[in-house]
């Protein structure tokens, strides 16, 4: 068991935690999420040809409704959270998509513009909060903090990956072994004693290049090395399986925090089980 972690005086009112445990459950949906999102996107703008702008402005409407829900819990429920990462899976590629192929802005430019984003949220985030645990989900404005994060860190993962892809000129099936190196460094770090919640992070951005050459894998055309599945059907067979994940978590609630009785400004970092991975 962890510390409870007590919150600042005067701060918003507490809740439960708002985001799951991270068990091996967090980092399968995660990756299937950002799969989701590549071949969802692709699927819509260049398979049924609505474009970038159409397709952007359809799942920033979709998402800002599913956050609108989200943040009216009072809990972390895993259906309603989890339609959140697939839709900000997809927006977060959106964004870079637009910067690079509209605005016609380098990757190695876009990477490093939302590399500098995404460590001024993190700055912001821990200046007000003293704290970037995922664990202490519990207001209103950490929640706020914690989905612009996911987001940016979306849109990041695609940047470097994207331009990983251009400077290596690996095909979908190759690409898919440097992310995957990469988180396996980063848990062996972790292993070793390197911060937990700095880890955590790293594997999140990392995740996303790997979700996405996975589903760059499924989709392409076996002439360009892939599987030859298709956008759609990789779509539907990685939202199945969310699915599936989805309804096994809300039955056995294997990935749900406990919180702590009495004092309403505390609550229970986490449960340990033997799945459990980056867990605070």
């Amino acid at each position: 068991m962890s510390t409870p972690t007590r919150l600042r005086s005067g701060s918003w009112r507490t809740m439960l935690n708002k985001v799951p445990e991270v068990t091996i459950y967090f980092w399968i949906i995660k990756i299937l999420c950002t799969t989701v999102g590549e071949s969802l996107a692709d699927y819509l703008n260049t398979t049924i040809g609505l474009g970038l702008s159409t397709t952007t402005v359809i799942f920033s409407l979709a998402l800002a409704a599913a956050l609108v829900v989200q943040f009216r819990l009072p809990r972390y429920v895993p259906a309603v959270y989890w339609t959140v990462v697939v839709l900000i899976s997809v927006v977060g590629t959106l964004l870079t998509d637009n910067l690079t192929d509209n605005l016609n802005v380098p990757l190695p430019l876009t990477t490093g513009v939302i590399a500098i984003v995404l460590v001024g949220v993190f700055g912001v985030w821990y200046f007000r909060e003293r704290t970037l645990s995922i664990h202490s989900i519990v207001t209103r404005p950490r929640e706020a903090f914690y989905w612009l994060a996911v987001l940016v860190t979306f849109a990041l993962g695609t940047a470097a990956g994207d331009w990983t892809l251009d400077l290596t000129g690996w095909g979908p099936g190759l690409s898919v072994l440097l992310p995957a190196g990469l988180i396996a460094a980063t848990v062996v770090a972790w292993r070793l004693g390197a911060g937990t919640t700095l880890c955590f992070w790293i594997a999140y951005i990392l995740t996303r290049p790997l979700g996405a050459n996975l589903g760059d894998f499924l989709g392409s055309d076996p002439a360009d090395g892939g599987l030859g599945l298709g956008t759609a059907w990789t779509s539907l067979l990685f939202l199945a399986a969310i699915l599936a994940v989805v309804i096994y978590l809300s039955l056995t609630r294997r990935d749900q925090t406990l919180a702590t009785e009495g004092h309403p400004e505390t609550m229970l970092a986490s449960r340990r089980d033997p799945d459990d991975v980056f867990a605070d």
